[in-house]
């Protein structure tokens, strides 16, 4: 099956564009404000605004409010929606969208017991632990800890042209979420990283 891929921490609509032009299945926007790549609901308007159709619109939030995310739902074309914090099932549940929960991987953690609390989830998304940061962090880790379940895996942490495709010969997730490993500068895109990216996803 073909891996999915998702370039997270767009800031800019022609970042948005060209991965929509490298088959990118989905872009990510960050809307937790003390990230370095948080975007507003205006910037987010201008960024999907040229998206082409099938391109999903993926939401980033850590712990907000849950009126926050349904002001951003109402203005914004969303699809999917990222929580990177402690949010219940029950939170997430609420706004009756497709929704990924972000687990950060470290030891103890069971992936077996969180796919049966997070069962409403379309995915877990596996990212890398560092304490105080919910996300971001651009680093890898050890892909033998994650244990087979019964749901799909979205894979990051650290994902780059260099490691990609045996990451995905190794865990062989239903998709791969980059953000850092595709840039110049926080937040903003490098399109000959983009295009390598997406072609060792193609060799993986």
């Amino acid at each position: 099956m073909r891996t999915r891929v998702k370039i997270c921490g767009i800031t800019q609509r022609q970042d948005a564009e060209f991965a929509a032009e490298m088959a990118a299945d989905a872009i990510g926007l960050v809307l937790y404000p003390t990230s370095p790549r948080a975007v507003s609901i205006a910037q987010a308007k201008q960024i999907v605004a040229g998206l082409p159709p099938l391109v999903s619109v993926v939401a980033l939030f850590v712990d907000a409010g849950a009126a926050e995310v349904k002001k951003c739902l109402n203005a914004l074309p969303i699809d999917v929606l990222q929580f990177h914090g402690d949010e219940s099932p029950d939170y997430c549940e609420q706004f009756d969208k497709p929704y990924l929960k972000a687990i950060r991987m470290r030891e103890g953690v069971e992936l077996t017991a969180l796919a049966e609390e997070y069962a409403s989830a379309s995915a877990l998304l596996l990212d890398s632990y560092q304490a105080g940061v919910p996300g971001g962090t651009g680093e890898v880790f050890d892909w033998s800890m994650i244990e087979a379940i019964d749901k799909p895996i979205i894979l990051a942490g650290g994902l780059n042209v260099d490691n990609v495709a045996r990451a995905i010969q190794q865990v062989a997730p239903y998709a791969v979420d980059v953000s850092g490993g595709v840039e110049m500068n926080k937040g903003i895109k490098d399109q000959a990283k983009i295009r390598a990216f997406m072609q060792e996803v193609n060799n993986g």
